[in-house]
């Protein structure tokens, strides 16, 4: 993996919030699916982890935000983790794979990426996370990859147009929609392979 992305290891991240500023709204639920190479190349789904989030202490909890995903954030059977569980489960997994890798960091691969790049920058940034393994400012976007490949830039329409199976009743979890981008990155990136764009 470290030869395909100048060192970097795709990690795709989703996250469910209460708005969309990173620095007030909650963080209500984040997913990750870490990007594993076979031995031809191709890359896979390989691992999920995800995690339902308590709001943090004078969060900002939209209305139209929980009616748009439907969370309960006081549902008991969320079962959810403060941010700095959430987090560090997240970001210790990453860091076993950047290494087992052999890669340098993590680049996050996210649909509409910038605004999940905020959320987890800004909840690391709370409860004071001291290695944080992905890139500062770079990204993968699905929004603009599919664009280019399918000429579809909503996720559902990107996944359809590539082939791949898409729950509208599930979307919009953190997990569900994590495991679909990582299914879109990877094809995307596989075919773009197979036209011979990048050599094996």
């Amino acid at each position: 993996m470290s030869y395909r992305f100048r060192g970097f290891l795709p990690v795709v991240i989703d996250v469910e919030t209460g708005g969309f500023n990173s620095e007030t709204d909650a963080l209500l639920e984040i997913a990750a699916v870490i990007i594993g190479m076979d031995k031809n190349g191709d890359l896979y789904p390989k691992e999920t982890i995800s995690c339902n989030v308590e709001p943090f202490k004078g969060a900002n909890i939209e209305k139209s935000a929980l009616d748009f995903t439907g969370i309960d954030p006081k549902c008991p059977l969320r079962n959810a983790k403060t941010e700095s569980v959430a987090i560090e489960r997240i970001f210790k997994a990453v860091r076993h794979e950047v290494k087992e890798q052999d890669c340098n960091r993590a680049v996050l691969v996210g649909h509409n990426a910038t605004f999940d790049h905020n959320f987890v920058f800004a909840a690391a940034e709370r409860v004071e996370v001291k290695r944080n393994p992905f890139h500062p400012f770079s990204t993968f976007d699905t929004v603009t990859l599919a664009g280019l490949a399918y000429g579809q830039t909503v996720l559902a329409k990107a996944c359809d147009a590539a082939g791949i199976e898409f729950n509208g009743k599930a979307a919009h979890s953190a997990r569900y929609d994590t495991e679909k981008t990582a299914e879109l990155f990877c094809k995307i990136v596989n075919r773009y392979k197979k036209f011979g764009a990048w050599p094996c």
